[in-house]
C-alpha cells in the first residue's frame, strides 16, 4: 500500500494542539467546580466530562461530516458524505492543508465541539436535571453548533460572505454565551443565590489549564506551523495578561481589595475575547483588545448582577460578551499585513468587513438565544428540565448523582 508522506512537523504540532484543547474541558470542569457551592461540585463537573464522551460519539457518527463535508440548505449545514468518517483513510489529506492528515483535523475540531456546550453549564448550575442536560447536549450541538461551525469554518454561508473568526468568537463563545443567557431566563433563579465558591485553589487550577490549553485553541487554529501560528500564540498570552490585570485593578479600586477570583476571571475574559482575532491582528492590537476586554466583561457582569439575571458563573458576561466583543474588535483591527488570508478592519478602511462582522455576530447571538430557549421548552415536555426544590436544597451531587465531592466522615 502506498503511503502519503505528510509533514511530520505540522502533524506533530496539530496533535499537540489537539491535546491542549482536549485539556481545556477538564480545566473548565475544575474552574466551574471551584466556583460551585460545596453541594454541587460534582454536578457541574460531570456536565463537562460527559461531553467528552457523548460529543466524541456524535462527532464520529455525523458531527464532523455536518460541519466539514459538502454543503446543504444554502450553505447553512454540511452533508453526511463523511458520516462515520466514510471515505477518510490514513492517506486522506486535510483539504485545507495537504500536509496534514484529515484524521488529525477531525480530532482537533472535535475538541472544540466538546467544550462549547460545556461552557453553557455554568449559567444554570444546580438547577437542571442530568437527563435533560444530556438531551440538550446532543440537540444543541446538532442544531446550533454544527450549523455555525459549517457556516464559518466549513466553507458555508458566512465564510463565503467574508466573515472571519480565527478560533471561535462566533462559533464557540457568542453562541454558548447567549445560549447560557437563554437558559437562565428559561430555568429561573436559584433558591439560594448566596452560595460562595467552595475552592478558589480549584478555580486557579482550572484557569491555569484553560490558559495553557488556549494556546492550542488559538495557535492551532492556524492549521500550520508558521509566523501566524506564533502571532496567534503570543496574542493569546498578551490579551489574557492585560485583561487579567485590568480586571484586578478595576475590582481593587471598587472593592478596595485585590481579588484572586477577579484576576482569574479577567484572564478567561481576555482569552475568550482575543480568540476570534488571534491570528488576524497585530500584537499592539492584542494589547488594546486585552485591556478593553477586561473593562467590557467586568461591566457586563455588573450589568447582569444589576438586572438580576441568575447566570451563576458569569458565562454570558465573560464568554458571550467577550466573544462578541472580540469579533467586533477583529472588524476594527483586522490587518492583511498580519495575515494575508484575513481582511482589513475599520482601522485600515475595511468598513464593509466591519459591518459584516457585526451583522454575523448579532445574528449568531439571536439564533443561539431563541433556539436554546425553545429547545429547553420542548425538552421539558419530554423530561423535567428543572430539578425539584428538594433536590436543589439537598444539592445535585447527593440528590441526583448519589456522591459527595469530599469525604466528611472519619477515615
Amino acid at each position: 500500500m502506498n503511503t502519503v508522506l505528510f509533514d511530520t512537523g505540522i502533524t506533530g504540532f496539530m496533535l499537540l494542539a489537539t491535546s491542549l484543547v482536549m485539556l481545556m474541558t477538564p480545566g473548565l470542569a475544575f474552574f466551574y467546580g471551584g466556583l460551585a457551592g460545596k453541594r454541587n461540585i460534582l454536578g457541574i463537573m460531570i456536565q463537562s466530562f460527559v461531553s467528552m464522551g457523548i460529543t466524541t460519539i456524535i462527532w464520529y457518527i455525523c458531527g464532523y461530516s455536518l460541519c466539514f463535508s459538502g454543503d446543504a440548505l444554502g450553505g447553512i449545514i454540511g452533508n453526511l458524505d463523511k458520516a462515520f468518517m466514510h471515505g477518510v483513510d490514513l492517506n486522506t489529506p486535510f483539504p485545507g492543508n495537504h500536509k496534514l492528515p484529515e484524521f488529525v483535523f477531525m480530532a482537533y475540531q472535535m475538541m472544540f465541539a466538546i467544550i462549547t456546550p460545556a461552557l453553557i453549564t455554568g449559567a444554570f448550575m444546580n438547577r437542571v436535571t442530568f437527563k435533560s442536560y444530556l438531551i440538550f447536549l446532543v440537540l444543541w450541538q446538532i442544531l446550533v453548533y454544527y450549523p455555525f461551525a459549517h457556516m464559518v469554518w466549513g466553507g458555508g454561508l458566512l465564510a463565503r460572505w467574508g466573515v472571519e473568526d480565527f478560533a471561535g468568537g462566533i462559533v464557540v463563545h457568542a453562541t454558548a454565551g447567549f445560549a447560557a443567557l437563554a437558559s437562565v431566563f428559561y430555568v429561573g433563579h436559584r433558591r439560594n443565590k448566596e452560595s460562595i465558591p467552595n475552592s478558589i485553589p480549584l478555580i486557579a487550577i482550572g484557569t491555569g489549564l484553560l490558559w495553557f490549553g488556549w494556546y492550542g485553541f488559538n495557535a492551532g487554529s492556524a492549521l500550520d506551523v508558521n509566523a501566524v501560528t506564533g502571532l496567534a500564540f503570543l496574542n493569546t498570552d498578551v490579551a489574557a495578561s492585560f485583561a487579567a490585570i485590568t480586571w484586578l485593578v478595576i475590582e481593587w479600586s471598587m472593592a478596595k481589595k485585590p481579588k484572586f477570583v477577579g484576576l482569574l476571571t479577567g484572564a478567561v475574559a481576555g482569552l475568550a475575547t482575543i480568540t476570534p482575532a488571534a491570528g488576524f491582528v497585530s500584537l499592539q492590537s492584542a494589547v488594546i483588545i486585552g485591556i478593553a476586554s477586561g473593562l467590557v466583561c467586568y461591566l457586563a457582569v455588573n450589568l447582569k448582577n444589576k438586572m438580576g439575571w441568575d447566570d451563576a458563573l458569569d458565562v454570558w458576561g465573560v464568554h458571550g460578551v467577550g466573544g462578541c466583543f472580540g469579533v467586533i474588535m477583529l472588524g476594527v483591527f483586522g490587518s492583511k499585513a498580519m495575515n494575508s488570508a484575513g481582511a482589513d478592519g475599520l482601522m485600515y478602511g475595511g468598513t464593509h468587513f466591519f459591518a459584516k462582522q457585526c451583522i454575523a455576530v448579532v445574528a449568531a447571538c439571536i439564533y443561539a438565544f431563541v433556539f436554546t430557549y425553545v429547545m429547553l421548552a420542548l425538552i421539558n415536555k419530554i423530561t423535567k428540565v428543572r430539578v425539584s426544590e428538594v433536590e436543589e436544597d439537598q444539592g445535585l451531587d447527593s440528590s441526583i448523582h448519589g456522591e459527595k465531592a469530599y469525604d466528611e466522615g472519619v477515615l
